[in-house]
């Protein structure tokens, strides 16, 4: 819910608040460079939103919802590796700027535990069937 809710958020960013976010986001990602914050805000938002819809829906599959969530938070980690100041000099440590987005390393275990979880599953359904 809470992803859903950061997306939704993101769907009527300022122009203040999406060049902050392009800023920030085109330190780990230069690929966006050129993409307007606007747009860049508008992807962003969408993604959110359909990782934190998938998460929500019941008849999302286990691995589908964690193979979402796996990738979002793969994403927020290459943003924690490299935006300089999130770490510690030699360091995967955070500094204090940098706490708020190392704590996002959880979503990328709960996504992977959600892969696998999906992927027994399947795999118990195939023995007892």
């Amino acid at each position: 819910a809470y992803i859903l809710n950061s997306g939704l958020a993101k769907r009527d960013a300022d122009e203040g608040t999406a060049k902050q976010l392009h800023g920030f986001a085109t330190g780990a990602y230069p690929e966006f460079e050129g993409t307007p914050p606007q747009q860049f805000v508008s992807m962003l938002s969408a993604g959110e939103i359909t990782v934190g819809a998938l998460l929500l829906t019941p008849v999302v599959p286990a691995t589908v919802a964690g193979l979402a969530l796996t990738t979002f938070a793969g994403l927020l980690a290459r943003l924690y590796l490299k935006t300089p100041g999130m770490r510690e000099e030699g360091s995967l440590r955070p500094t204090q700027q940098g706490t708020p987005i190392a704590k996002d390393s959880w979503l990328l275990a709960i996504g992977t535990a959600l892969v696998l979880d999906g992927l027994a599953d399947r795999r118990r359904r195939r023995k007892d069937g």
